[in-house]
């Protein structure tokens, strides 16, 4: 029996807005949770007693109103409907919630829904739909905090050669070279650009993440990947200093562009690559 496509892409939708509300609470907590990680680490190599602290993870606590500690009921945490039906506003003592939180749903239910019409629900719309949700939640936690998490781009690797073992997307080879190429190509830059000026340019976590995006989609993808971002972060930079008067010399996070582009790529990637080439023979 073959599925209504409607019901695929309402379903995908649905699925989104879930998973989004979710990856508000990774782009909150993970970094946090990093955090406190490394400080632990660092008060174990001073030698000093680690102080015994209350469960901080993606499950523990619950749900806080950040204002007034208000506990987030179910009902009060439906995605999307609940801010809406709040008013974008805390039910206990009124203060704003947000707006970045039903963005986030609305983005992962819109990119949910566009995996499940574009690619079906197999394993490629699957996947497709695992990208993005790692793609959202990498953009937003480096726009925040200019970190990439090893916890979200290592596994994001792995998951993008182990989809490939099939082809899904590329050949496994290509995927493999993808996500070596995907790593130096921009430890070379990084280290081109430290040697010429002294400066970090980027961190490590934005090689980890085009390694990613390589093991995903092929070496064959990386040129337009880096192309697309470099645009993207180009312009967005120039309206920042506009618009924003964001100075020159404050740094400009590059994940989010890398994963936009990865995105972009994922869906449209070959007839963008296949329309260079043709207007350029």
């Amino acid at each position: 029996m073959v599925a209504d496509p409607l019901l695929v892409v309402a379903f995908g939708g649905v699925l989104g807005l879930v998973v989004g509300s979710f990856l508000n609470v990774v782009i909150h907590r993970l970094p946090r949770m990093m955090e406190r990680d490394w400080a632990a680490q660092c008060a174990e190599l001073r030698g000093e007693e680690i102080p015994v602290a209350a469960a901080f993870n993606l499950a523990t606590p619950g749900s806080r109103c950040p204002h007034c500690n208000h506990g987030i009921t179910a009902l009060e945490n439906i995605p999307l409907l609940s801010w809406l039906a709040l008013g974008g506003k805390c039910r206990a003592c009124k203060a704003p919630i947000g707006i970045r939180y039903p963005l986030v749903e609305v983005l992962t239910g819109t990119l949910f829904a566009f995996c499940a019409w574009r690619l079906g629900p197999g394993i490629a719309g699957l996947g497709a739909m695992l990208f993005c949700a790692a793609a959202v939640a990498l953009a937003f936690i480096d726009i925040d905090t200019q970190l990439l998490p090893d916890d979200i781009t290592l596994p994001l690797l792995w998951a993008g050669l182990l989809i490939n073992l099939g082809g899904t997307y590329t050949g496994l080879p290509s995927a493999v070279i993808g996500a070596m190429a995907g790593y130096l190509s921009l430890w070379l830059v990084y280290w081109a650009f430290k040697l010429l000026t002294g400066k970090e340019g980027m961190g490590y976590g934005d090689f980890k993440l085009l390694g990613a995006i390589g093991a995903w989609l092929g070496w064959q993808m990386l040129p337009l990947v880096i192309l697309l971002s470099s645009f993207v972060g180009a312009v967005a930079g120039l309206l920042l200093m506009i618009l924003a008067r964001h100075g020159r010399n404050v740094p400009i996070p590059f994940g989010p562009y890398l994963a936009a582009a990865g995105v972009i790529a994922l869906f449209w990637g070959q007839p963008l690559t296949r329309a260079y080439l043709g207007h350029n023979l």
